[in-house]
């Protein structure tokens, strides 16, 4: 009953902001369109995107649009956090970190360029306000810096300053394993602090939603691995997810010393995952499918079971960002002239 009046408030407010998912056929009519233009207005007319849309008058890029979509996900957080309870700000705060990451990678990004130099300046003073609230990263400081000895200064008192410290030592370091190590701190902490701030049922819920999504993770980096870069076992186990859920050591092990891609399917099939799977691994399907799918179930049957906890907004957040990615790829095929059956095709495997 706690729990009922606790996240009852909060419950009606998600839903309420859930009703505003573009629908499908809110997809198949924006992926008709023939312009970015169009597309632009069409998100204009919906109540989640339309004061975002109301001053892009001309073609937003992808990196525009991108950003002003992010900014979407970081209003919706705002709104949710000052509904919350402090209670119920914990997940929010441990969320947190995943805009705090986003924001290093572009940082990272800008730091390295194409060429090893800064070719413009980066203006995040979007961004200040945002992370003023939450965080003790400062979006200005870190625009401001030109290389990465400069932007790991900029961390010190953070929870990151550690990891780049570490990074920066060390020889050939490049920007994927500055992102990679990113990734996995994420994890890490999500991880170490899951059973600090929740009850025994949301600790279960935020287990299996972020267990399963690393072993998902590590099922398709072992995949890619083999497929694309032929890569033996010990050049694998670096660019894994060090935790176990589901997958265990010995599953990791086996997938990635199996011989092909032939028979990692057959030792997938073995796993937790490959008996969850409704999709038939004889015949080799597309793993990145199969994590949208399996993780899609989790989330939303793990809402559906816990409706008064954190799961709601773990929930939300999941699917708020597949939303998220579904406008981009739609607008971005539209950019390219791709055909609307395409488009459709494209969308629904990024769901």
């Amino acid at each position: 009953m706690g729990n009922l009046l606790t996240y009852s408030g909060i419950t009606a407010k998600v839903r309420a902001m859930e009703s505003r998912f573009i629908t499908e056929e809110g997809f198949q009519e924006m992926a008709s369109l023939s312009s970015v233009a169009q597309a632009q207005e069409f998100l204009k007319c919906l109540p989640a995107y339309s004061e975002l849309f109301s001053h892009a008058d001309t073609e937003l890029h992808r990196g525009d649009m991108e950003r002003l979509l992010t900014r979407s996900v970081q209003h919706d957080f705002e709104k949710l956090y000052r509904f919350a309870t402090p209670s119920q700000r914990k997940f929010l705060n441990l969320y947190f970190t995943v805009f705090e990451i986003r924001l290093l990678k572009r940082c990272l990004r800008h730091v390295f360029g194409d060429t090893g130099e800064v070719a413009s300046p980066l203006d995040l003073s979007e961004q200040q306000r945002f992370f003023r609230s939450h965080s003790k990263l400062d979006p200005e400081r870190m625009a401001a810096a030109g290389t990465i000895q400069e932007l790991t200064e900029t961390l010190s008192g953070s929870a990151y300053y550690d990891l780049f410290k570490k990074l920066e030592a060390k020889e050939g370091i490049t920007p994927f394993d500055y992102k990679m190590q990113l990734d996995i701190f994420h994890f890490h902490f999500v991880w170490k602090y899951r059973n600090k701030f929740f009850t025994r049922n949301e600790q279960d819920i935020i287990t299996q939603c972020y267990g399963s999504k690393m072993d998902l993770l590590n099922i398709q980096w072992i995949y890619r691995s083999k497929k694309y870069y032929q890569l033996d076992a010990v050049s694998i186990y670096p660019l894994l997810i060090p935790i176990h859920y589901r997958l265990k050591r010995d599953d990791i092990i086996r997938l990635a010393e199996a011989e092909n891609v032939e028979d990692f399917f057959n030792l997938l099939s073995s796993t937790y995952y490959g008996t969850l799977s409704n999709a038939d691994l004889a015949h080799q399907p597309n793993p990145e499918i199969m994590y949208k799918d399996i993780l899609n179930h989790i989330y939303s049957s793990a809402s559906r079971r816990r409706p008064y906890s954190s799961a709601v907004l773990n929930s939300y957040f999941y699917f708020k960002n597949i939303e998220i990615h579904r406008i981009i790829t739609t607008i971005e095929c539209i950019r390219y002239g791709v055909s609307t059956e395409n488009i459709i095709s494209y969308s629904i495997k990024d769901q």
